[in-house]
């Protein structure tokens, strides 16, 4: 009697490559969406779960559980590759929201008006050959006044009264091209506070005209009405509707 003793060959180990081919497959996916504008998220999160099923799968190829090492490492390649691509994504993406970000708050600024205030608290008590400078660079000096002679046919002055005329120069030291046209005047006179009526002549205007070029200035002179025995003459000059008034406080007489 006789026995077999020949050992029945061992069953073909089944390679477990499942891993590395997954690796693969959302390594590519997570590449190919880093190339993509607002997807790079999905190319982190991707680039994440192939890295770490790449390693996974080359671990499983060094204990010999699976034989696609070239596919496992290719996959934790492209994992990396998909990180890469989605922190660039992200840094452009925060660079472009702050730069629209600081293009609209400019826009906001440019499009608010100017506080066009003067600078100087005191700007409703200047004296003659003082400056009234606005916070936009506009600069208003009004002159001394100067005792003046109404031609014959001057409308404004009544006879008894005294004329009184002034130089007021307007500098526009900002960038923006300044609408003098707005322009008002205004003056009071003697204790009691009278209106000073504005006096139109030949040789005298009610107000600026045109425009004033950046760096450049304008000249008006006026002439006030004041009564004989006015001491003082109060000249109010408003550059316009955004503006505030500046008033300076002249001796006469």
């Amino acid at each position: 009697m006789s026995y077999d003793t020949q050992v029945p060959p061992a069953a073909p180990r089944v390679m477990r490559n499942g891993l590395g081919t997954a690796a693969l497959i959302l390594g590519i996916i997570g590449t190919v969406s880093g190339f993509m504008p607002f997807l790079f998220w999905l190319a982190g999160i991707l680039g994440v779960i192939a890295l770490i099923l790449g390693l996974v799968g080359k671990g499983r190829v060094k204990r010999g559980e699976a034989d696609n090492k070239g596919v496992a490492l290719t996959g934790v390649i492209l994992g990396l590759v998909s990180l890469i691509l989605s922190v660039v994504g992200i840094v452009i993406v925060v660079t472009a929201v702050s730069d629209a970000a600081d293009k609209i708050d400019k826009a906001i600024q440019d499009s608010a008006p100017k506080d066009s205030t003067p600078k100087d608290p005191a700007a409703k008590n200047l004296a003659d050959g003082d400056s009234s400078v606005y916070d936009d660079d506009l600069k208003v000096t009004v002159s001394d006044p100067k005792p003046y002679s109404p031609g014959e046919f001057a409308v404004g002055h009544t006879e008894g009264n005294k004329a009184y005329q002034v130089t007021v120069v307007i500098e526009n030291g900002g960038k923006k091209e300044f609408d003098a046209v707005g322009v008002s005047l205004s003056a009071r006179a003697g204790k009691n506070g009278v209106e000073a009526e504005q006096i139109l002549d030949d040789k005298n205007s009610l107000t600026f005209k045109g425009s004033i070029l950046p760096g450049k200035k304008a000249t008006l002179t006026v002439a006030f009405d004041a009564p004989k025995d006015a001491k003082n003459l109060t000249v109010e000059v408003n550059p316009g509707f955004t503006y505030d008034a500046s008033q300076w406080e002249l001796k006469v007489g």
